[in-house]
């Protein structure tokens, strides 16, 4: 056995809130506490000083889409463009520095655009040298392409650039299946690196089923990289034998993740049950039918297999609650147990009702959310009031209700849609840009690390915490000043005592500096150090 000893920091733990100290042995925290009592640690092979460093729990990025997001570093970031001149000279620069192949590129959005004109097909040729070219709008449910990727996936030439719904996958699936191996390689790798730089200890891949999708996950479960893959295949089904078939012949730990009842709201594709603001002659796109998720449901859960559903829209949603209400009534008394025992997923869940709420938490349902959504598009003058109006727009994301209501949460990325920055989304779901719908900022850095395992059905002993017996999965940040986590009205003034043993937060107040990872350890082994544990 090997004890490494930490000293001299500070803990994020609410079994010892005011310890400074903790120990690991063979990747497990094998004893905590405070300076004047590190003897009680026993035998110690190397002792590591943190000098006031903070060490919380590892993240879990609980929705990404890791190839995607490699891509997109290395081809074509739009995140920053603010007009079709700025796209086309983007793509313009990418093409020169990359002549060959498939040019990947996602990020932009022209809801935030002054001039909101998408450039036509021709000028995107222009740009790009008459090459196959895949430029995702920020929510991956539309892109941009040129006539060279049109015509390789079957599409009748035409002037406008973008393309959505059935147009989006068929072109989407060419330019994956003209990504070379060592192009997806080198992606997926520089993806984790970036994940485990910032505190991330384990990511949920949200796979698609085609045989694009399937190599995808194939070659990211078989990467070689201290962060831990839990990967979820998009697998329709109606049989429990076929779904343990699917798992079996995959690796996938689910079928689940990105297998879309809906589109998206920027892409004017979440399936709403009243028309869209800014187009009222579109109510979105349904995908699946609650025939379909019910039958999905039912054989994911005789095969006691993790299930689960992209959902954005009410109408979606309400489809998804739709088929857990089925399900439950034709499994008998013993529905809600079995159901619930497999944690099913639903990801997005941005407009949920309660009455959905309320199926959810009864089902044992996991609700994969994202914060960054808010941040990015929330708010009376952002993209959700444009598409909803302001009314709708400010129920979006319900963060408060879908935690009143008790469904687990777990929070993620969606990586490339936005970033993999841990602590920008803990203090996205902490402000919420709707007064009364963010969490509090120890919930929320709670989904981001033990919702994250629970929602990958990971339940033994501490896991996502810091305890005595809990796997040494851990993030050591430089976070300033911590601060005692706001008091709420309706509670006890004492609840927010030091007395109360209430382990202390960074400060995650708007336009405060927030916490910067310095290492991060997995079973206890560090695995990516900037210099302060002596790597």
């Amino acid at each position: 056995m090997t004890t490494v000893l930490y000293r001299d920091g500070r803990l994020h733990s609410a079994a010892e809130p005011e310890a400074t100290a903790l120990a690991v042995t063979d990747g497990v925290i094998s004893w905590l506490g405070g300076e004047h009592a590190v003897t009680a640690a026993g035998h110690v092979d190397e002792t590591v000083w943190l000098d006031g460093a903070l060490i919380v729990p590892g993240f879990v990025d609980a929705h990404v889409h890791a190839t995607d997001a490699g891509l997109v570093t290395a081809g074509v970031d739009l995140t920053g463009v603010r007009s079709a001149r700025e796209l086309l000279d983007a793509v313009a620069a990418a093409s020169s520095a990359q002549p060959a192949g498939v040019l990947w590129g996602a990020g932009w959005d022209v809801s935030a655009w002054p001039d909101p004109t998408l450039p036509d097909r021709a000028e995107l040729d222009r740009a790009a040298g008459d090459r196959p070219v895949y430029l995702a709008r920020v929510d991956v449910h539309s892109a941009l392409i040129s006539t060279a990727l049109a015509a390789a996936a079957g599409s009748a030439p035409q002037d406008a650039a973008l393309v959505d719904r059935e147009k989006h996958a068929r072109a989407r699936a060419t330019a994956r299946a003209m990504v070379t191996p060592a192009q997806r390689d080198a992606a997926q790798r520089a993806f984790l690196d970036r994940c485990v730089r910032a505190g991330i200890v384990e990511v949920h891949e949200n796979a698609a089923a085609d045989a694009a999708g399937e190599a995808d996950l194939a070659a990211l479960l078989a990467q070689e990289h201290p962060v831990r893959v839990r990967g979820y295949l998009a697998r329709l089904v109606d049989d429990a034998v076929d779904a343990r078939a699917q798992l079996a012949r995959t690796g996938a730990w689910g079928l689940a993740g990105d297998l879309s009842v809906d589109g998206a709201l920027g892409s004017h594709s979440a399936a709403l049950t009243a028309p869209y603001a800014d187009r009222p002659g579109t109510s979105g796109a349904r995908y699946l039918t609650v025939d379909e998720i019910t039958a999905h449901l039912q054989a994911c859960t005789e095969a006691g297999i993790q299930a689960g559903f992209h959902a954005i829209g009410d109408d979606a949603i309400a489809a998804v609650a739709e088929g857990f209400r089925r399900v439950l009534d034709r499994l008998g008394p013993a529905g809600g147990p079995r159901i619930a025992a497999c944690a099913h997923r639903v990801e997005h869940v941005e407009m949920p009702s309660a009455d959905d709420l309320a199926v959810f938490a009864r089902c044992g349902v996991i609700a994969s959310v994202q914060p960054l959504f808010d941040a990015t598009w929330g708010g009376p003058d952002g993209m959700y009031a444009a598409r909803l109006g302001t009314d709708r727009a400010a129920a979006m994301n319900p963060f408060a209700a879908l935690a009143a209501a008790g469904v687990s949460l777990a929070l993620g990325s969606d990586a490339p849609v936005t970033v993999p920055d841990p602590w920008a989304i803990v203090q996205a779901a902490v402000h919420h840009q709707t007064a009364g719908s963010g969490l509090s900022p120890r919930s929320a850095l709670v989904a981001h690390t033990r919702g994250g395992h629970r929602a990958a059905r990971r339940t033994e002993r501490g896991v996502g915490t810091i305890g005595v017996g809990a796997p040494a999965d851990l993030a050591v940040v430089a976070a300033g000043d911590l601060v005692f986590p706001p008091g709420d009205s309706a509670v006890q003034r004492w609840s927010t005592d030091p007395r109360s043993r209430v382990p202390l937060l960074p400060d995650l107040t708007p336009g405060a500096p927030l916490p910067t990872t310095l290492a991060t350890l997995v079973d206890g082994r560090v695995v990516w150090d900037s210099g302060i544990l002596g790597g």
